[in-house]
């Protein structure tokens, strides 16, 4: 593991385990609050640990972000702006059935994206995969280790982040807007996110 992402490990390590030993509630205030979902968390104590832990790694994604140097506030600012959808989109379970297995998912999939994103944890393993058999383009799959199994897209410039989906065979990662791979031995097909759409055939690179 290289050093900066050692020190990441750490942190992330010392902020989930100070918490969890210290309290048992979620990384804010209780009091006083009055939303059905942040009251479900905060009286349950699997989903205040959950929220302890994705409070950490946000805390890690901005310590990322402060050290790019040149983009950081614009890499800042849209961190924080899709941290603030996020927990409205949380707040959305509410409207759930099952209002505990939506904030646990949400909380999930939102680990998932800050850890591939932001490369919080080393890729267990990485796939350059070779599309219509133009090595031109090419898709490069990062994976990663955590609770809902995770992946980066790297395609040109643009980045995304999968989380892993029940399938009858193979391994499906579904990202943003339609994008997802759907990968089977060495041979897979990616789908562009929308309004593109467009599926390739793509092989493990050799």
């Amino acid at each position: 593991m290289t050093r900066p992402l050692a020190l990441l490990a750490a942190l992330v390590t010392a902020a989930v385990a100070g918490p969890a030993l210290a309290e048992e509630g979620p990384s804010f205030d209780c009091a006083g609050v009055t939303g059905e979902v942040e009251t479900l968390i905060c009286e349950d104590p699997d989903l205040a640990a959950l929220d302890r832990r994705l409070a950490a790694r946000y805390e890690a994604a901005l310590t990322v972000v402060d050290r790019l140097g040149a983009g950081t506030e614009e890499a800042e600012n849209e961190l924080r702006a899709t941290q603030r959808g996020w927990i409205g989109g949380r707040d959305d379970c509410w409207k759930s059935e099952d209002a505990d297995t939506c904030i646990e998912d949400a909380y999930l999939r939102r680990e998932a994206e800050l850890v591939a994103r932001y490369m919080l944890e080393e890729p267990f393993n990485t796939v350059t995969w070779i599309c219509d058999g133009n090595p031109a383009n090419e898709v490069v799959t990062m994976f990663f280790h955590t609770p809902l199994e995770s992946l980066r897209f790297e395609r040109g410039d643009t980045v995304d982040v999968g989380t892993i989906v029940r399938t009858a065979s193979g391994a499906k990662y579904d990202g943003s807007f339609g994008r997802s791979i759907w990968m089977k031995g060495d041979n897979a097909m990616y789908r562009e996110a929308d309004p593109d759409g467009t599926e390739y055939d793509c092989t493990v690179a050799k």
